[in-house]
């Protein structure tokens, strides 16, 4: 765990405009920075810079964030990886802090060194190999396509690795997932040398060492750096395993990465769209036929680690199976995972190939043009998850629909609650046979606990100065009287929310806390917590784990600024707070007497209230 200490004295180090700059060409305009935007296609420029704000944002897709907001979206970094990569454009050191809870192991930076040498190495057996170049060339493989992608070849034998690591006992190749020691793998690798090794400290001092890649095509794994991070071999022949990756390191796991990613980083972003396939060959062929925006899960399922790390880069991703069994199986796994992320922005789509045929071979066999052509027939994941569930059960008699809806209460309770879950009810809804409202109710049973009776009774909830909080006395309104709406006007919330985040030291000025918003009072508790001075990019980096909903929200309040709330100074920014704190006021003080008048001034302690809520109001 990185302390958060560091990632505040990181980001007062740098400036978001350099970060940018190293990547999108800036002009000044006005205060910012203007250029066109990296994450999207654009002729006229919409994507600005913000000194001031310490962020950046975009009009024409809505990008926003940081510095490391930036690097994690435009290079595809993880959160920490983007740290790293800041820290050393400025000569820090990332220090580590001890973690509570469980925690990934850091790699070794003599990991990745050892990992560039064995792909090196792999790389220069190949051109001594012509075995393995004719099964490539056999393939339809070009040599470019291979240099590309940095594809090598592993030689038969048990200690071919020594030639490029001589220090062959060193436990590191162990840690990197290179080579297997004693009998740890060898169901997986096979059954070792008959000999000894490199000494270790078993049976006769002497530990069995050998590679773990012997005799196949090698296939460099790179994280978003472009550094190799783990290996899929694929055997030549008819052997078995077909294919093996790089055990889980360090490094590497094979939930969380993608082959052919950081190859493919220029083509996402051109085509905001990925296409993710299930093998290597795939991912290489397709690039040479000029499909460059695929990469591939790597003898996994399709995790929710892999649909978030593809929805940060693109807004559509087409999954693309062979149209066989086992092709919809893994197909009907990734709509699984793509469930909970199915945002009404982002296009997950679903792509059968002809059972004959994966896309590698298909595209050999029709061109670009006729995998485009499919691609443009992909299903999107409703209509694939609708097709599905209508095969699960016999909709023309009764028990075959309750079936049908008990199979998609789950899926339907995984989709956020936005409009493609509303889109998706009205449909299961006409094949089952029954009405949205009853659907609703069937999916939602036992899910709408304390939260929704807590909403019903906040009206009353705010209890009067000396009285006990407690179960509020309902009573009937009076006739023929309606209520004002109950929340808070939600410009002058956002406005509060910025202003206090642009000038920390409002924060600490305490307001009175009686009739304003719970969520404003807790936003500036938080704030009062922050180091002083603290920039915006600094403020939200520090909550960015703690409580990301409320950075997304600050960050959208700020891009949406259109009255220039960062340019003031604090004796102009104190005015606008303590103005729209004193609107809060008056709103929840009017509520407040609404609800009395509701409820009939039937009693003395009402009444004493509506009085003493008179005088508040009139003094201001």
């Amino acid at each position: 765990m990185i302390p958060q200490s560091f990632i505040q004295d990181l980001l007062a180090r740098v400036d978001v405009v350099d970060v940018v700059a190293r990547h999108v060409k800036l002009r000044k305009a006005g205060a910012n920075f203007l250029g066109l935007c990296p994450f999207h296609a654009e002729k006229s420029p919409s994507f600005t810079v913000s000194p001031a704000k310490q962020f950046y944002h975009c009009f024409g897709c809505g990008a926003h964030g940081s510095a490391i907001g930036f690097l994690m979206e435009h290079a595809g970094l993880s959160y920490v990886d983007a740290i790293h990569e800041l820290a050393q454009s400025v000569g820090l050191q990332v220090p580590d802090e001890p973690s509570a809870g469980r925690e990934a192991p850091r790699a070794d930076p003599g990991l990745l060194e050892l990992m560039a040498a064995a792909a090196h190495f792999y790389r220069l057996r190949l051109r001594d190999s012509p075995r393995a170049i004719d099964y490539l060339k056999g393939r339809g493989l070009s040599g470019e396509t291979a240099a590309r992608y940095g594809i090598g070849y592993a030689p038969d034998g048990w200690r071919n690795l020594q030639a490029a690591v001589p220090d062959y006992g060193a436990p590191a190749l162990v840690d990197a997932g290179l080579v297997i020691e004693s009998g740890a793998d060898e169901r997986e690798a096979g059954d070792g040398p008959a000999g000894g090794g490199a000494k270790g400290g078993t049976k006769g001092g002497v530990k069995k060492r050998y590679d773990r890649f012997r005799d196949r095509i090698m296939f460099p794994i790179r994280n978003p750096r472009g550094q190799v991070i783990g290996f899929g071999g694929r055997v030549l022949g008819a052997g078995e395993p077909k294919y093996m990756n790089s055990p889980e390191t360090p490094l590497f796991s094979k939930g969380r990465e993608l082959y052919g990613l950081f190859e493919a980083r220029d083509a996402l972003r051109r085509e905001n769209c990925a296409i993710v396939v299930e093998g290597y060959m795939d991912v290489v062929m397709l690039a040479q036929h000029g499909v460059s925006n695929a990469v591939a899960t790597l003898g996994t399922a399709t995790t929710p680690d892999h649909v978030r790390k593809l929805l940060r880069l693109v807004d559509r991703v087409v999954f693309s199976f062979d149209g066989d069994a086992a092709g919809r199986k893994a197909a009907w796994r990734a709509l699984e995972a793509c469930l909970p992320h199915a945002e009404d922005t982002k296009r997950l789509e679903f792509l059968f190939l002809p059972p004959e045929h994966d896309p590698d071979s298909y595209v050999r066999a029709h061109g670009v043009e006729g995998f485009s052509a499919q691609l443009r027939q992909a299903l999107p994941l409703s209509e694939f998850m609708l097709q599905e569930l209508a095969t699960r059960a016999d909709l023309a008699v009764p028990e075959g629909r309750a079936a049908f809806l008990a199979l998609a209460r789950p899926l339907i309770l995984a989709l956020p609650n936005a409009a493609l879950r509303m889109q998706v009810l009205h449909s299961i809804a006409e094949q089952g046979g029954v009405a949205v409202g009853e659907l609703d109710r069937f999916v939602n049973a036992g899910q709408e606990g304390q939260g929704r009776d807590a909403r019903r009774r906040e009206p009353d909830a705010r209890p009067s100065p000396g009285q006990a909080a407690g179960p509020p006395q309902r009573r009937a309104p009076a006739a023929g009287f309606a209520p004002r709406p109950k929340s808070s006007p939600p410009d002058m919330v956002r406005r509060v929310r910025l202003l206090a985040a642009l000038h920390p030291a409002l924060a600490a000025e305490s307001p009175d806390p009686r009739f304003l918003p719970r969520d404003v009072l807790a936003w500036l508790d938080l704030l009062r917590r922050q180091p002083a001075g603290s920039s915006l990019a600094v403020i939200c980096e520090s909550l960015r784990g703690s409580h990301p909903e409320m950075v997304e929200a600050l960050l959208r309040d700020a891009a949406a600024d259109r009255s220039m709330v960062a340019d003031m100074n604090l004796e102009e920014a104190r005015a606008e707070f303590e103005g729209a704190l004193g609107q809060l006021r008056d709103r929840s003080i009017r509520e407040e007497l609404d609800a009395i008048v509701a409820r009939g001034l039937a009693d003395h302690e009402d009444r004493a209230r509506y009085h003493e809520l008179l005088l508040l109001r009139h003094k201001g």
